[in-house]
């Protein structure tokens, strides 16, 4: 019950009836009320009638079996999340019809941590859960009890029709293997990509239809997917728009910037950079090592705590870069003008002195806020030319002799050193595919890398010595689980790891040192990369295991990362660096606000769950595009090396391009193959073919759908054993009859199985 009195008999009030509404732990309906206040024959009559004046004076709104206050909510409802403030999910009811006088109700939702956690991982755009409400004050807050089932959210997929005429919604998540039938079109014609939702609570219901995207195959339809899958805010609104312009227009003071137009820092960045913020300078200090400058875009200066601007950029946490476009952290005005670090003009900058010793060691720092002119923005590969041509300039040769100081301190405390290829998505003018291949990777990268990452350790040390708060960047070492995986893999190539050691990247260094051959070498890196935890933000120091770094913060990219934002105005707090603004309508101070300092924690989770959110909408991208590239090469044969095992089949990517693809073992013939977990080998049973993972193969493309981004391979015609066996004894060769592998009872194993599909 709501109360411990026992109300008095009689007909209850208004005001009762709105506080017991309020107050019920369950939905309350006419029966609930008559039953609480011991209503009797006619006392329930006029109750009936009561509950009706009620409704029509805007008191409550609801159904007989369950009333709530107008403009309220029922204490356990269904809420759909639209977006988020400040890293907190926001939710409106699921059912709500609004109209122009009363919209729906905005909650917060309180998503419990760690164990407590009970619906799954944290919520994003489009997510419906059953949660708890509860009205504090001015507005309400949601306690989440379960997570809806995936097909009750929003879908994004293609219309397709079938034999008969009846529209479907083909998924273009290649998790989501059934289609669902279409009940409402709304104005969608085949062949589109369209969002929609279930039109009822039925999964036979079927779904409507609510946005028309259009062609899912047009060039720029492949990041559009992502944007809309992962909930990806794309949009500014009119506000924001309106506050960056008028930071844009600020006045650079020179009375509290040092002036560093004279010193010809340079931006090396890609070729295709759509915005600079870090630049970089370096000289010989007569004593055998540099004196330093990274220059880094003040973004703090314009993007202030508490406006409009600053929580679109918090609730983005980052940038999202695809192939065809960027989804800006920050709108254009700023990210690819006014703080984008262009050469020969004047711009405002963080600014990071750094004193290099002989060895590398960054013997001291200084941070200040200047005003900055770019000599010159070069791409990496032009900057490496020079140099590999004896081109390079004194400003050059300097970067690349103070990063040779810069290297040597690196080898010293020996990072963890994966060589991971990058795909690159090369488009035309028209946003076609003109090529992919893989990014090279150039001294000049590590240059820029080096100095970034000196920076970064500098702006950590300098807040941790005024004891300010600081958002780090973490890496924690591999958890023991991981490491016993390791562990038992590397035993499969007779290799040891002891797990009574410390464990360092060094030890992992010299590990993957140790082997001479190449192919087996790729397989270990990749194990290795496994069995890293993920890096992430957060105001507690826990080091940087990868870099093997004690303190690592994220200074050099606010254009892009709000982890750095955050950063930059910790150090103009702990460091006096305030700017003198006139009066404007953003907010005056450009340091942490209280709200900042109070909610780190909050914060820090929040932008680390957006850039995970934005590598998965990247990665899905490209895979996209590669299969879109591949599509008019289904039937050829490839290249390729295994990249995953399991009992199904194993996964093999295109070796130079990339764009992973299941070979099922289903079509392995019919020989029967056995799994081996510990070792992630699939063995035949007769022929004791193996396939593991790193093993070289050819196979051929059966399928490439560039709306899901997956493939499909199958063995070339004839069978496919391994062409490059790991680094153990090989299984003996298959028999072979009439150019085929032959599998159990003498049959062709590349025949593929016609009887009852595997489950």
């Amino acid at each position: 019950m709501p109360a411990k009195s026992k109300p008095q008999p009689g007909l209850p009030s208004r005001q009762q009836i709105l506080d017991f509404i309020a107050q019920s732990e369950e939905p309350a309906g006419k029966r609930e009320i008559g039953k609480y206040f011991g209503l009797k024959g006619q006392e329930k009559i006029q109750l009936k009638s009561l509950l009706k004046d009620m409704a029509d004076e805007g008191l409550i709104d609801g159904k007989r079996t369950a009333f709530h206050r107008l403009g309220g909510l029922p204490r356990v409802t269904v809420l759909r999340v639209v977006d988020t403030e400040d890293g907190q999910p926001i939710a409106i009811p699921d059912s709500w019809q609004p109209d122009d006088a009363t919209p729906p109700p905005r909650l917060r939702v309180i998503e419990p941590k760690g164990k407590l956690r009970a619906h799954g991982p944290a919520l994003r755009k489009g997510d419906r859960v059953l949660a708890r409400t509860e009205e504090v004050g001015n507005g309400w807050l949601a306690h989440p009890m379960k997570k809806l089932p995936a097909s009750e959210e929003q879908l994004l997929g293609v219309v397709e029709l079938d034999g008969a005429g009846k529209p479907w919604l083909a998924p273009v998540d290649k998790r989501v293997r059934n289609a669902v039938q279409i009940s409402d079109l709304g104005g969608a014609e085949k062949g589109q990509l369209v969002l929609a939702e279930p039109a009822g609570r039925s999964p036979r219901a079927g779904v409507k239809v609510t946005e028309v995207l259009g062609d899912p195959l047009a060039p720029r339809s492949f990041s559009l997917i992502a944007i809309h899958k992962h909930g990806i805010p794309n949009v500014f609104t009119d506000e924001v728009l309106k506050e960056a312009e008028t930071a844009a227009k600020l006045p650079l003071s020179q009375d509290k910037r040092e002036d560093l137009r004279h010193l010809p820092i340079v931006a090396i960045d890609p070729s295709d950079a759509r915005d600079h913020d870090d630049a970089i300078w370096a000289e010989p200090d007569g004593k055998g090592g540099f004196n330093a400058l990274v220059a880094i875009a003040d973004v703090s200066f314009y993007v202030r705590p508490g406006g409009s601007l600053d929580r679109e950029a918090r609730k983005r946490g980052n940038s999202c870069y695809f192939p065809d476009r960027v989804v800006p952290m920050l709108p254009e005005v700023l990210s690819a003008d006014v703080c984008s670090l262009r050469a020969g003009e004047d711009r405002a900058a963080m600014a990071c002195h750094l004193s290099i010793d002989s060895e590398g060691k960054i013997k001291d720092w200084r941070f200040t806020r200047a005003i900055v002119r770019i000599a010159e923005v070069i791409a990496y590969e032009e900057a490496q030319r020079r140099i590999d041509e004896n081109e390079a300039g004194d400003n050059l040769k300097n970067l690349w002799s103070a990063w040779g100081a810069l290297t040597r301190a690196r080898k010293e405390r020996d990072p963890l050193a994966l060589d991971m290829p990058e795909r690159r998505v090369m488009l035309d003018e028209k946003g076609r595919i003109a090529e992919i291949r893989l990014r090279e990777a150039l001294d000049a990268h590590r240059v820029v890398e080096d100095f970034m990452i000196a920076a970064n350790v500098a702006a950590a040390k300098a807040l941790e010595s005024k004891v300010a708060p600081v958002v780090y960047r973490l890496h924690e070492p591999p958890t023991r689980e991981k490491l016993v995986a390791l562990k038992d893999y590397l035993s499969t190539f007779d290799k040891k790891l002891a797990l009574g050691q410390v464990i360092t990247p060094s030890l992992f260094n010299r590990l993957l040192k140790d082997v001479a051959d190449e192919a087996e070498k790729a397989l270990i890196m990749e194990a290795v990369l496994r069995s890293q935890t993920q890096a992430y933000y957060g105001p507690k120091n826990l080091g940087h295991f990868g870099l093997s770094l004690g303190s690592y913060a994220h200074f050099t990219s606010p254009i892009r990362r709000y982890a750095d934002l955050l950063v930059h105005r910790a150090l103009v707090d702990a460091f006096g660096l305030e700017q003198p603004t006139p009066k404007s309508d953003i907010p005056p101070t450009s340091g942490l606000s209280d709200r900042d300092r109070s909610d780190l924690v909050r914060v820090s989770e929040a932008i680390s769950a957006a850039e995970r959110r934005a590598m998965e909408a990247e990665r899905e991208t490209i895979d996209r595009y590669v299969a879109a590239w591949l599509s008019a090469r289904v039937g050829e044969v490839f290249e390729t090396r295994i990249t995953g095992v399991q009992k199904f089949g194993f996964f093999a990517t295109i070796i130079g391009l990339g764009g992973d693809g299941l070979v099922p073992v289903s079509t392995l013939g019919d020989e029967r193959f056995h799994y081996d977990e510990k070792a992630q080998v699939l063995v035949g049973e007769e022929s004791r073919t193996t396939y593991a993972m790193g093993n070289r193969l050819r196979l051929r493309l059966a399928e490439a759908n560039p709306l899901t981004g997956a493939l499909k391979f199958e063995l070339e015609e004839g069978g496919s054993a391994p062409i490059e066996p790991r680094g153990r004894r090989s299984a003996p060769p298959p028999k072979r009859k009439g150019g085929f592998i032959v599998g159990p009872r003498g049959r062709p194993a590349n025949i593929r199985h016609q009887g009852r599909k595997r489950k």
